[in-house]
């Protein structure tokens, strides 16, 4: 329950905050390329229900639904502000949409584009699909998407193993040099 409160607290306050942000990288986007603002993705949530996640359009309209590492050459799919809104991750902001919804938390493991068979077979089999996917998590501060599907399991299952508001808070508090800095901070 102390979790679902901070996840809508901190959401709304962010989106308030963020809202000038928001605002001119949408109109950034609507001015450099053809198309919608906003991508909505398939995404698998909690007891592998498929839900929509949005994120700022970073892609133009003709891309694959493919996970980016599963493309031969996704930078020939983005769009001018594209690079700049992945590499600061800019365009998660509309997740917090998510979050409110509860879709989604801040902490727990990443949600999974539909397609992703071979690690949404492991997940069940552990488990792991029964929790509320997350904005962050253990598997993201721990390499993303630089370790294999068992590792990223692994370290999901360590997640599910330890997970409390307070490791929650942790890893919360980890994202934001890994994001801000783009430093190291696997544990």
């Amino acid at each position: 329950m102390i979790k679902r409160i901070f996840d809508f607290s901190v959401a709304f306050a962010a989106l308030l905050i963020l809202s000038p942000v928001i605002l001119i990288i949408a109109l950034t986007i609507k001015l450099t390329s053809m198309g919608p603002i906003l991508y909505w993705s398939d995404r698998v949530g909690k007891n592998n229900v498929i839900f929509k996640m949005p994120k700022f359009r970073t892609m133009k309209v003709d891309t694959p639904p493919l996970a980016t590492h599963l493309m031969t050459n996704p930078d020939h799919y983005l769009i001018p502000i594209g690079p700049f809104l992945r590499r600061t991750s800019l365009d998660e902001i509309p997740q917090l949409w998510s979050i409110l919804k509860g879709d989604m938390s801040f902490v727990g493991p990443r949600p999974l584009i539909t397609n992703e068979k071979e690690i949404l077979a492991l997940r069940t089999q552990e488990g792991i699909h029964l929790h509320t996917p997350g904005l962050t998590g253990w598997a993201q501060i721990n390499g993303r998407d630089s370790v294999t599907i068992k590792q990223k399991v692994d370290l999901e299952k360590e997640y599910i193993s330890k997970k409390s508001f307070l490791f929650d808070m942790y890893i919360f508090l980890l994202t934001i040099p890994k994001v801000l800095f783009k430093v190291d901070v696997r544990h």
